[in-house]
């Protein structure tokens, strides 16, 4: 049963039959029998202090509910994928009429053609498009592209940068051997003499470098790219005859509707693209330039479910829908409204932060964060108060985003840098009452 509710800034719909009578402590119990370690990957809990949500029910618009019922302003946007709002009554439409005719069918669905074709005329420099599910999927596949086109070996990755679990990435997880990641070799990011001299390393066996639009490790502030980067790394690919690779799984559709280097004047020869792609639905893409097309059609690449015909149905309806209201510079002005105001209060609270990123994926660290203990107290401060966002993992902006919705996340936040000034010594340490 889907009932409409009012809530302080507006009518929002609430499915009633997700909710549940257990609690996230019930769920987190239960889990720990049957899922290893309770939880895993990005999305694991235990690492937060007591009082970070596990589960959760249901989203809408730009909010969503835990098990224990609680709502949220949400500026995680599921990590990334939901980028016009959750249930955005036009995807979810597309999505219902596919699901009518069918969803893993023999082959694939009509709609895979018709989402190639928008997304060749939507990216700038894309003339065919593939599909899957996940962004390791896409930059793993557009590597292998890469060296099958270029007849290297070799692919440079910028050092802390997130490409994906495959065993090309570079990764400190366990089940990794050395033998599997000799082909990767690390730069710095934004900086060409260290590209270059990576370029020697491999004494100039490079298929691809890969790079993403922005800097946006984890742990660190987000760093956006500087021009004499950028072309630096076209040129350098281009005289040695190595394919430039888009990590866009986080960026894209949020800072350009056409590739996010677009209006840097550069475009990359394959693209990996995701997340935001199907505003939810499991779908990701590799996209690329007529050079790359017959590399990518020798190379076996499949799966069961990407073919899945709902998730290229609501891809269609995202993508044009994002174009349609000119999401873009939507989330930048919210996000601009969001920077400006968390770097007023922090001044006003006399706290050393630096607010980084593109309005659309904005980020807070405070200064000589030990252990990162002011940004765990203040993330916590802000979720118990009902704005949910992350203390080292940068945050999104969707299109459900409103003014108004940003004011009161303000409101929130602005309370957050409160408790920390209160608590913050002169040492740089945090008083234990207020952790």
């Amino acid at each position: 049963m889907v009932e409409l509710i009012q809530a302080n800034d507006g009518a929002h719909l609430q499915d009633k039959s997700s909710e549940t009578s257990l609690t996230d402590k019930d769920l987190r119990r239960r889990a720990m029998n049957v899922i290893p370690g309770g939880m895993f990957g990005h999305v694991n809990a235990s690492q937060f202090p007591p009082g970070y949500p596990q589960f959760f029910t249901h989203g809408d618009g730009c909010r969503v509910w835990d098990a224990d019922g609680r709502e949220y302003l949400d500026l995680m946007c599921s990590w990334g994928p939901i980028v016009l709002g959750h249930r955005h009554p036009r995807v979810e439409e597309a999505v219902r009429q596919q699901l009518a005719r069918g969803e893993c069918l023999d082959g694939p669905a009509p709609v895979m053609v018709e989402l190639a074709e928008l997304m060749v005329e939507t990216i700038d420099y894309a003339d065919w498009a593939l599909f899957c599910k996940n962004g390791t999927d896409a930059t793993t596949w557009a590597v292998r592209i890469a060296r099958v086109a270029t007849g290297h070996r070799y692919v440079l990755v910028a050092k802390g940068s997130y490409h994906g679990i495959a065993n090309w990435t570079v990764s400190t997880s366990s089940g990794f051997i050395p033998l599997e990641q000799r082909g990767t070799i690390l730069f710095e990011y934004n900086n060409r003499a260290s590209l270059e001299a990576a370029f020697a390393k491999a004494e100039n066996d490079v298929a691809a470098v890969i790079v993403c639009p922005i800097r946006h490790d984890v742990h660190r502030d987000l760093e956006l790219p500087k021009d004499d980067f950028v072309k630096g790394l076209r040129e350098l690919c281009d005289a040695r005859g190595t394919a430039l690779i888009h990590d866009e799984v986080r960026c894209g559709l949020r800072l350009n509707h056409g590739g996010s280097w677009e209006p840097l004047g550069t475009a990359p020869d394959l693209g990996a693209w995701g997340k935001a792609l199907g505003n939810g639905y499991g779908i990701s893409a590799v996209v690329g330039t007529d050079a790359f097309r017959d590399a990518a059609r020798v190379i076996l690449a499949t799966g069961s479910y990407w073919f899945a015909a709902s998730p290229m149905a609501a891809a269609v309806a995202t993508i044009k829908e994002l174009e349609r209201i000119n999401a873009v510079q939507i989330m930048h002005d919210l996000g601009t409204q969001l920077q400006e105001g968390l770097r007023s209060q922090a001044q006003q609270w006399q706290l050393d932060v630096n607010v980084s990123g593109p309005p659309q994926l904005p980020f807070l660290t405070f200064h000589n964060d030990r252990d990162e203990r002011l940004a765990f107290l203040w993330t916590k401060a802000c979720i118990d108060r009902g704005v949910f966002l992350h203390p080292f993992h940068n945050w999104f902006l969707s299109a459900a985003h409103t003014p108004e919705t940003i004011d009161k996340i303000l409101e929130v936040t602005n309370q957050a840098f409160k408790i920390v000034a209160t608590c913050h010594m002169d040492d740089g340490d945090v008083l234990s009452a207020c952790e």
